[in-house]
């Protein structure tokens, strides 16, 4: 099989380091938290690694038995979105249950806030009622 073209090469390289460097920019920011971007860092190291070493890619597919060696990128690249996908799933189940109990809670809470202004109202309404008297 032939190695990839070098102008491919190139461009690959040159979209990986352009991928990290957004990536670093979205962290600095902080738009992106540390721990979700562990997952495109260590895809952008994947995708530099095979953008210098020419017949890697085709080593390793021969390897494991890949006939064509881009679909074993996009094998590995659909397993990786699959792995990420259930991980946000988790994620987003977690902070539908936070939201969940929260709103429990505020609910809980407005009904004690109106339960004892229900009780300081009768209790002014009293002392009101007896101001007058006197």
């Amino acid at each position: 099989m032939e190695s990839l073209p070098i102008t491919i090469q190139v461009l690959s390289l040159l979209g990986a380091i352009s991928f990290m460097v957004f990536i670093a920019r979205l962290i600095v920011k902080g738009k992106l938290r540390e721990e979700y971007s562990f997952i495109w860092i260590a895809c952008t190291i994947v995708l530099i690694i095979f953008s210098v070493w020419r017949t890697g890619l085709t080593q390793i597919s021969l390897l494991l038995g890949v006939y064509y060696p881009p679909s074993l990128i996009f094998l590995l690249g659909l397993f990786a979105v699959i792995g990420f996908l259930v991980h946000l799933s988790v994620v987003i189940s977690k902070l539908q249950q936070s939201i969940k109990d929260l709103t429990h809670e505020v609910a809980f809470l407005k009904k004690e806030m109106a339960e004892k202004k229900r009780h300081d109202g009768l209790v002014l309404s009293e002392d009101t009622e007896q101001t007058p008297a006197h």
